[in-house]
């Protein structure tokens, strides 16, 4: 006999199964339904709570009921979407892109007839395009908002529903940009009083934009550059299966640079994601065909885009034949320092995780610098003259007055253009590199990234280190401890010559703990600053998983 419990959870799957208008997903609950009580626990789990819609958007994996993405809670979050845009009084079109992973277009189609349903205009973009397309449509044609259907770099079996506001609802410094509180909250309230489905009106499809929106996007990223700078340059490049190829080579070809070489395997979008084992360049194993192609090329440079190319990887040659990918400091750095080089003027902005360098250096060359919670809604509002934002986690807004978002085709264009100017002066970008550390030191950065199955040992970590913090690391005493709760779930400890910043992550089931270490160039020079660094990372990281228990 079924338990109360089991009766409770059947009802509740039944009466959404009722309401749900896809018929796979239908069909996938009734399996669940009538292969109870086997599959008690799957169905537990997909109704466990609402997908809940946040600062990140939705995020989850593609299956049935209301803890998943699919056509039912998509069709919700539209509805809860347009009819808080209506309750704030916003008025114009809603743009809607998205990508090439399962269930992304028909996402996108379906909240364009959401909209139109509720007699707001819809506008569709015209193929799977990459996310900073879409922030780039948002203020290019007044949208009111927009939504990118995408998971990023989450793995295959994920979708996602970005939402973006335009500069009636967001502000100046909020034009194109991701939502932020009490955006989030307020869409939300409005998704769950959205009611039953069944009463969702639907419209007509939109308006299916031209081909020239994204033209218009590849000449503003071409016109980011100086015009008439060097561009001798090999570049290997990979999309990682994702939708960025198209728009980059476009976007190098009107900027005048010779077209990359691809990774073949890699080149056409693939919501598989074969070739590798999770479709993000910060993972290891990631680049592995990209470094392989820019050795065999002889490249100068080798470039990755994520799946949804709003953000960017890059490598350098090590000269030993091997290939270093940077992290995320590094370029952040060097891009920076490219563009007050450039005179782009402007706050300079970064995230409490990310490296301090780059505010020794707004510093010393006497440019504004702000400092953020973490993610780019809060970057791109540190200043409305922002010049230039970046988040060690391969997010970078080289052009804030185009995309007010992380935009990894700006961000390779740039780069590509720093290593052309030095290759022409005889120099590379890890010449730049050694001048920035023997000006400011070595500051080195690293992170202790922890995975999780079961979300409660994030909790239990984050206690533990609040409860018994570090009175010491690396030998020398913590000068600062600061929480930053209840607001935000952040724990920081600093030293004088090191600083540990750990939370939880917004977007994966993962723990991160975000290390530095500043390392000054002494006679002995810059290579023994960086082993010393580097052996110090080492003993950093162990003090601090000693710490959270992990």
């Amino acid at each position: 006999m079924a338990s109360e419990v089991d009766v409770a959870l059947t009802d509740r799957a039944e009466a959404w199964l009722a309401d749900d208008p896809d018929p796979a997903s239908r069909a996938e609950l009734r399996d669940l339904i009538d292969r109870l009580p086997a599959t008690a626990a799957e169905l537990r789990d997909r109704f466990s709570g609402p997908l809940t819609f946040g600062t990140a958007g939705l995020r989850g994996p593609l299956r049935a009921g209301p803890n998943g993405m699919n056509l039912a809670v998509v069709t919700q979050a539209a509805a809860g979407l347009v009819a808080w845009l209506a309750a704030q009084d916003g008025e114009g079109p809603l743009v809607i892109g998205y990508d090439a992973r399962h269930g992304s277009r028909e996402f996108a189609e379906r909240t364009a007839r959401v909209a139109t349903g509720a007699g707001r205009e819809a506008l569709l973009m015209p193929r799977t395009l990459p996310t900073p397309v879409l922030a780039y449509a948002v203020r290019a044609l007044g949208a009111v908002a927009g939504v990118m259907v995408t998971a990023s770099h989450n793995p295959p079996q994920d979708n996602g529903y970005k939402v973006y506001l335009g500069a009636a609802l967001g502000g100046p410094a909020g034009d194109g940009a991701q939502i932020v509180p009490p955006a989030d909250a307020g869409i939300e309230a409005a998704i769950r009083a959205a009611g039953s489905l069944a009463a969702v009106p639907l419209g007509e499809p939109g308006t299916l934009l031209g081909t020239d929106i994204a033209d218009k996007y590849v000449r503003s990223a071409a016109a980011v550059l100086t015009e008439g700078g060097p561009r001798d340059l090999r570049i290997a490049y990979t999309p990682l299966h994702g939708v960025g190829g198209e728009t980059l080579a476009a976007a190098f070809r009107a900027a005048g640079f010779p077209a990359p070489a691809v990774v073949a395997d890699q080149e056409q979008p693939d919501p598989e994601f074969p070739t590798v084992h999770f479709p993000n360049p910060e993972e290891p194993g990631a680049m592995d065909h990209l470094l392989a192609l820019a050795g065999a090329e002889k490249a100068d440079l080798a470039i990755a885009n994520d799946p949804d190319a709003d953000r960017c990887a890059v490598a350098i040659p090590a000269g030993d034949g091997t290939w270093r990918p940077l992290r995320g400091d590094e370029l952040g750095v060097l891009l920076a320092d490219h563009l007050i080089r450039r005179g782009v003027t402007g706050t300079y902005a970064t995230t409490i995780v990310s490296s301090s360098l780059l505010g020794r250096l707004s510093a010393a060359r006497g440019v504004p610098y702000a400092e953020t919670l973490t993610g780019f809604k809060w970057i791109v509002r540190a200043a409305e003259e922002l010049a230039f934002g970046y988040e060690e986690a391969l997010g970078y807004c080289v052009a804030p007055a185009m995309v007010r978002d992380k935009d990894g085709i700006t961000a390779a264009l740039t780069v590509a253009e720093l290593a052309a100017e030095l290759k022409t002066a005889g120099k590379t970008l890890s010449d730049r590199l050694d001048e920035l550390a023997a000006e400011f030191g070595v500051h080195a950065t690293d992170q202790l990234s922890v995975r999780v199955d079961d979300l409660t040992e994030i909790g239990r970590a984050m206690t533990r280190a609040r409860q018994n913090p570090p009175t010491t690391l690396l030998g020398s005493p913590v000068t600062e401890v600061a929480d930053l709760l209840p607001e935000n779930d952040v724990l920081t400890f600093r030293t004088s010559a090191a600083r540990v910043v750990i939370r939880p992550s917004g977007t994966e089931p993962k723990l991160k703990a975000y290390l530095e270490v500043v390392e000054p160039v002494s006679a002995a020079g810059l290579g023994s600053a960086r082993q010393r660094a580097a052996a110090a990372l080492v003993d950093l990281r162990a003090e601090i998983a000693a710490t959270l228990g992990v």
